[in-house]
Protein backbone atom coordinates (compact mmCIF):
# COMPACT_ATOMS: atom_id res chain seq x y z
CA UNK A 1 0.00 0.00 0.00
CA UNK A 2 1.27 3.13 -0.88
CA UNK A 3 2.13 5.81 1.90
CA UNK A 4 1.17 2.78 4.10
CA UNK A 5 3.98 3.83 6.41
CA UNK A 6 3.51 7.84 6.37
CA UNK A 7 0.19 6.38 7.50
CA UNK A 8 0.69 4.02 10.29
CA UNK A 9 3.22 6.63 12.09
CA UNK A 10 0.43 9.76 11.48
CA UNK A 11 -2.24 7.21 13.36
CA UNK A 12 0.76 6.34 16.15
CA UNK A 13 0.80 10.09 16.66
CA UNK A 14 -2.68 10.83 16.88
CA UNK A 15 -2.89 7.71 19.13
CA UNK A 16 -0.25 9.49 21.61
CA UNK A 17 -1.97 13.43 21.19
CA UNK A 18 -4.94 11.50 22.22
CA UNK A 19 -3.68 9.21 25.20
CA UNK A 20 -1.09 11.93 26.26
CA UNK A 21 -3.20 15.26 25.71
CA UNK A 22 -0.16 17.02 24.06
CA UNK A 23 0.25 18.16 20.59
CA UNK A 24 2.02 16.01 18.10
CA UNK A 25 3.59 16.02 15.12
CA UNK A 26 4.91 14.63 11.56
CA UNK A 27 7.90 15.61 9.46
CA UNK A 28 7.56 17.41 6.58
CA UNK A 29 5.20 16.13 4.21
CA UNK A 30 4.82 15.52 0.54
CA UNK A 31 1.31 16.86 -1.09
CA UNK A 32 0.51 13.53 -2.27
CA UNK A 33 1.47 12.25 1.41
CA UNK A 34 -0.56 14.92 3.11
CA UNK A 35 -3.42 14.10 0.81
CA UNK A 36 -3.16 10.13 2.26
CA UNK A 37 -3.17 11.65 5.78
CA UNK A 38 -6.25 13.98 4.85
CA UNK A 39 -8.19 11.35 4.03
CA UNK A 40 -7.04 8.22 6.03
CA UNK A 41 -10.71 6.90 7.18
CA UNK A 42 -8.65 5.96 10.57
CA UNK A 43 -7.73 9.54 11.71
CA UNK A 44 -11.69 10.44 10.85
CA UNK A 45 -11.73 11.60 14.42
CA UNK A 46 -8.64 13.66 14.56
CA UNK A 47 -7.87 17.48 15.02
CA UNK A 48 -5.42 18.01 12.33
CA UNK A 49 -3.85 21.12 11.09
CA UNK A 50 -1.39 21.32 8.28
CA UNK A 51 1.74 24.33 8.01
CA UNK A 52 4.79 24.86 6.16
CA UNK A 53 5.16 27.83 7.45
CA UNK A 54 3.50 29.81 5.08
CA UNK A 55 -0.02 29.06 4.25
CA UNK A 56 0.17 27.61 0.79
CA UNK A 57 3.23 25.68 1.45
CA UNK A 58 3.33 22.68 -0.49
CA UNK A 59 5.30 20.66 1.60
CA UNK A 60 3.54 20.78 5.28
CA UNK A 61 3.82 19.34 8.53
CA UNK A 62 0.50 17.39 10.29
CA UNK A 63 0.10 18.29 13.43
CA UNK A 64 -2.24 16.74 16.07
CA UNK A 65 -4.02 18.51 18.74
CA UNK A 66 -5.75 17.63 21.70
CA UNK A 67 -8.89 18.28 22.67
CA UNK A 68 -8.20 21.29 24.79
CA UNK A 69 -6.01 23.05 22.09
CA UNK A 70 -7.33 25.95 19.44
CA UNK A 71 -5.05 25.93 16.52
CA UNK A 72 -4.20 29.34 17.50
CA UNK A 73 -2.38 28.40 20.49
CA UNK A 74 0.32 26.66 18.20
CA UNK A 75 3.68 28.16 17.77
CA UNK A 76 4.34 27.22 14.72
CA UNK A 77 8.20 28.55 15.74
CA UNK A 78 9.09 25.68 18.08
CA UNK A 79 8.30 23.17 14.99
CA UNK A 80 8.79 25.17 11.68
CA UNK A 81 12.47 27.23 11.16
CA UNK A 82 13.08 29.67 8.03
CA UNK A 83 16.47 29.93 6.76
CA UNK A 84 18.07 32.66 3.69
CA UNK A 85 20.49 31.59 1.83
CA UNK A 86 22.00 34.62 -0.53
CA UNK A 87 24.34 34.09 -3.35
CA UNK A 88 26.82 36.99 -3.58
CA UNK A 89 27.52 36.17 -7.45
CA UNK A 90 25.27 34.22 -9.71
CA UNK A 91 21.87 32.78 -9.13
CA UNK A 92 21.66 29.03 -8.00
CA UNK A 93 18.93 26.91 -8.48
CA UNK A 94 16.86 24.42 -6.45
CA UNK A 95 18.57 21.76 -7.48
CA UNK A 96 21.80 23.72 -6.10
CA UNK A 97 20.35 24.11 -2.83
CA UNK A 98 18.75 21.20 -2.43
CA UNK A 99 21.91 19.03 -2.78
CA UNK A 100 23.68 21.61 -0.26
CA UNK A 101 21.25 20.89 2.09
CA UNK A 102 20.79 17.11 1.62
CA UNK A 103 24.65 17.10 1.35
CA UNK A 104 24.80 18.10 5.10
CA UNK A 105 23.33 14.78 5.80
CA UNK A 106 19.52 16.07 6.89
CA UNK A 107 16.99 13.81 6.23
CA UNK A 108 14.55 15.30 3.40
CA UNK A 109 11.32 15.10 6.05
CA UNK A 110 13.17 17.43 7.85
CA UNK A 111 12.60 20.08 5.09
CA UNK A 112 9.85 21.90 3.85
CA UNK A 113 9.58 23.92 0.90
CA UNK A 114 12.77 26.01 -0.95
CA UNK A 115 11.73 29.09 -2.86
CA UNK A 116 14.29 30.63 -4.96
CA UNK A 117 13.99 34.04 -5.87
CA UNK A 118 16.92 35.19 -8.16
CA UNK A 119 20.47 35.26 -5.40
CA UNK A 120 18.73 33.92 -2.77
CA UNK A 121 16.40 30.90 -1.47
CA UNK A 122 14.42 30.99 1.59
CA UNK A 123 14.06 26.89 3.03
CA UNK A 124 12.21 25.59 5.88
CA UNK A 125 13.25 23.46 8.05
CA UNK A 126 12.33 21.29 11.97
CA UNK A 127 14.67 23.10 14.69
CA UNK A 128 16.49 20.34 15.23
CA UNK A 129 18.62 20.67 11.75
CA UNK A 130 18.64 24.69 12.03
CA UNK A 131 21.99 24.60 13.10
CA UNK A 132 23.34 22.36 10.51
CA UNK A 133 21.61 24.63 7.48
CA UNK A 134 23.33 27.65 9.19
CA UNK A 135 26.48 26.61 8.19
CA UNK A 136 26.24 26.36 4.62
CA UNK A 137 28.58 28.39 3.04
CA UNK A 138 28.19 27.21 -0.57
CA UNK A 139 25.26 26.19 -2.88
CA UNK A 140 26.86 24.56 -5.95
CA UNK A 141 29.53 26.39 -7.63
CA UNK A 142 28.95 29.97 -5.84
CA UNK A 143 29.76 30.88 -2.09
CA UNK A 144 26.48 32.05 -0.06
CA UNK A 145 25.77 33.48 3.22
CA UNK A 146 22.96 31.95 5.84
CA UNK A 147 20.77 33.32 8.30
CA UNK A 148 17.70 32.86 9.94
CA UNK A 149 14.52 34.21 8.94
CA UNK A 150 11.55 34.80 10.97
CA UNK A 151 8.54 33.11 10.35
CA UNK A 152 6.50 36.78 10.07
CA UNK A 153 9.35 38.11 8.55
CA UNK A 154 8.47 35.87 5.08
CA UNK A 155 6.58 37.74 2.07
CA UNK A 156 3.23 35.65 1.32
CA UNK A 157 3.59 34.31 -2.25
CA UNK A 158 1.16 35.50 -4.48
CA UNK A 159 -0.30 32.49 -6.48
CA UNK A 160 -1.33 33.09 -9.56
CA UNK A 161 -4.06 31.12 -11.06
CA UNK A 162 -5.81 30.85 -14.30
CA UNK A 163 -9.46 30.26 -14.34
CA UNK A 164 -11.44 27.96 -16.58
CA UNK A 165 -14.75 26.80 -17.18
CA UNK A 166 -16.05 24.08 -19.44
CA UNK A 167 -18.68 21.02 -19.53
CA UNK A 168 -18.12 17.50 -19.31
CA UNK A 169 -20.85 14.44 -20.25
CA UNK A 170 -19.67 13.38 -16.34
CA UNK A 171 -17.05 14.07 -14.00
CA UNK A 172 -14.68 11.46 -14.74
CA UNK A 173 -10.67 12.11 -14.85
CA UNK A 174 -10.16 11.47 -18.75
CA UNK A 175 -13.04 14.29 -19.51
CA UNK A 176 -12.10 16.86 -16.80
CA UNK A 177 -8.29 16.64 -17.44
CA UNK A 178 -8.92 17.31 -21.33
CA UNK A 179 -11.13 20.65 -20.70
CA UNK A 180 -8.76 21.94 -17.48
CA UNK A 181 -5.14 21.19 -19.82
CA UNK A 182 -6.81 21.86 -22.83
CA UNK A 183 -6.04 18.14 -24.53
CA UNK A 184 -8.47 16.44 -27.03
CA UNK A 185 -9.87 13.04 -25.33
CA UNK A 186 -7.23 11.02 -27.48
CA UNK A 187 -4.35 13.04 -26.04
CA UNK A 188 -5.60 12.94 -22.35
CA UNK A 189 -5.69 8.82 -23.01
CA UNK A 190 -2.77 8.34 -24.01
CA UNK A 191 -1.22 10.22 -21.27
CA UNK A 192 -3.36 8.76 -18.50
CA UNK A 193 -1.94 4.82 -20.45
CA UNK A 194 1.84 6.91 -20.20
CA UNK A 195 1.41 7.47 -16.36
CA UNK A 196 2.07 11.31 -16.52
CA UNK A 197 -1.67 12.73 -15.10
CA UNK A 198 -1.86 12.79 -11.35
CA UNK A 199 -5.22 12.67 -9.31
CA UNK A 200 -4.57 14.27 -5.92
CA UNK A 201 -1.00 13.81 -6.58
CA UNK A 202 -0.99 10.00 -6.64
CA UNK A 203 -0.77 8.22 -10.21
CA UNK A 204 -3.91 7.14 -11.95
CA UNK A 205 -4.28 4.70 -14.86
CA UNK A 206 -8.18 4.83 -15.03
CA UNK A 207 -9.65 7.25 -17.33
CA UNK A 208 -12.95 6.59 -15.89
CA UNK A 209 -11.98 7.75 -12.28
CA UNK A 210 -14.63 10.01 -10.86
CA UNK A 211 -13.53 13.50 -9.90
CA UNK A 212 -14.90 15.85 -7.37
CA UNK A 213 -14.65 19.02 -5.92
CA UNK A 214 -11.56 20.19 -4.21
CA UNK A 215 -9.36 17.29 -6.59
CA UNK A 216 -6.18 18.02 -7.76
CA UNK A 217 -4.77 17.25 -10.89
CA UNK A 218 -1.60 16.97 -12.22
CA UNK A 219 0.15 16.44 -15.86
CA UNK A 220 3.80 16.02 -16.02
CA UNK A 221 5.08 18.72 -18.23
CA UNK A 222 1.78 20.86 -18.23
CA UNK A 223 1.31 21.68 -14.14
CA UNK A 224 -1.59 21.38 -12.23
CA UNK A 225 -4.99 22.72 -11.03
CA UNK A 226 -7.90 22.47 -8.95
CA UNK A 227 -11.60 21.62 -10.09
CA UNK A 228 -13.27 24.19 -7.85
CA UNK A 229 -16.85 23.84 -8.58
CA UNK A 230 -18.84 20.82 -10.33
CA UNK A 231 -22.15 21.94 -10.80
CA UNK A 232 -25.59 22.71 -12.86
CA UNK A 233 -26.01 21.40 -16.54
CA UNK A 234 -26.88 23.10 -19.91
CA UNK A 235 -29.48 22.34 -22.23
CA UNK A 236 -27.80 19.43 -23.40
CA UNK A 237 -27.48 17.88 -20.51
CA UNK A 238 -23.83 18.38 -20.07
CA UNK A 239 -21.83 18.90 -16.53
CA UNK A 240 -20.56 22.66 -15.82
CA UNK A 241 -16.91 22.39 -14.40
CA UNK A 242 -15.31 25.18 -13.02
CA UNK A 243 -11.58 25.22 -11.96
CA UNK A 244 -8.18 26.71 -11.69
CA UNK A 245 -4.61 25.89 -13.48
CA UNK A 246 -1.82 26.85 -10.88
CA UNK A 247 0.62 29.04 -13.28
Amino acid sequence: MEHAEILKRAEDLARRCEQRGVPTNTGFLTPAERYAVEHDPALRGARMLFHGGTPDAERAIAFFLPDWMEPEALDLGEHIRAIRLTAAFGEPGHRDYMGAILGMGVGREWVGDILVNGPEAIAFCQPSVLRHLLSIDKVGRYGVKAEELPLDAIPERERKTEERRFTVMSPRLDAVAAGLFHLSRTETARQIALGALALNYGECLKPDAPVREGDVLSLRGAGKGRVREIGGSSRKGRLFVTAELYK
